[in-house]
């Protein structure tokens, strides 16, 4: 197991997130140890505004130890607004190898739940068995952009295996969950040869499919026609996910003229 860099403390917790698919998020750890290399927007976004310094910085992860008490405030408040909360934006609430934020995120999901609050859950960790036991009405995702080990490496080099994730994932839909994935940020061929339907095949127990573009990543632009690259991937997404009744979402600009 691994050790969170610090504690640190907060003044609220829920926000309104003003993302196109979300509606309420929480953010209980600062940093993330994945270290992603598309590059992460959160850390850019965190850099920009001298949050942290560096990527290193941001690697090391600080958990909100005061997130509970947090809820206990606001979800009162808030709870006749809130659609969904959404774990999480800015970090990754099952961080792979780090049971004290996941056992955090777990006691966060059961307190929204018991207040009749859906939670909506995003990952590239491991997705614990024991969410099935939370409300049926909650989604569980993960991110799966590629089944090449390699290019894990290089762009994701401390999340968890693609495998793991998702046997992880299918042990909580056998259990009868709703799960979903997000196939984003999807990478042209210049960063990875792979075929996009051997990826939804494996993926098609899911309930919804968020498909979307590499953003902020000069290689991609540089990859000719990749405006033509999106749009054809995406009408590939669109096309598999009517066939078999899977909901889906294409994120905003990932399809052009």
């Amino acid at each position: 197991m691994k050790k969170v860099a610090g504690y640190i403390e907060r003044n609220s917790m829920l926000y309104v997130t003003g993302v196109e698919y979300g509606d309420y998020t929480m953010n209980h750890v600062l940093g993330c140890a994945h270290g992603c290399n598309y590059p992460c927007y959160a850390y850019l976004q965190k850099k920009r505004f001298g949050v942290v310094k560096n990527y290193e910085e941001w690697k090391k992860p600080y958990l909100v130890s005061n997130t509970l008490e947090l809820l206990d405030k606001e979800i009162p408040k808030l709870k006749d607004r809130i659609t969904s909360v959404q774990l999480c934006f800015t970090t990754d609430p099952f961080m792979y190898g780090y049971d004290e934020i996941s056992d955090m995120s777990i006691a966060a999901i059961r307190k929204l739940n018991e207040a009749g609050i859906k939670c909506t859950v995003l990952t590239k960790g491991v997705l614990p068995t024991e969410l099935a036991e939370l409300s049926s009405d909650n989604e569980y995702g993960i991110t799966l952009v590629s089944f090449d080990a390699e290019f894990r490496k290089k762009m994701e080099p401390h999340s968890s295996p693609y495998p793991k994730r998702l046997h992880a994932l299918r042990e909580l839909h056998e259990k009868g969950c709703k799960t979903w994935v997000s196939i984003e940020p999807y990478p042209t061929p210049n960063l990875v040869e792979q075929d996009l339907q051997k990826l939804l095949r494996k993926v098609s127990f899911v309930d919804k499919i968020i498909f979307g573009r590499t953003n902020y990543n000069p290689t991609v632009s540089a990859y000719p026609d990749h405006k033509h690259f999106y749009n054809e991937k995406a009408a590939e997404v669109i096309q598999f996910c009517d066939s078999r009744n899977i909901a889906y979402h294409i994120k905003e600009k990932t399809i052009t003229n």
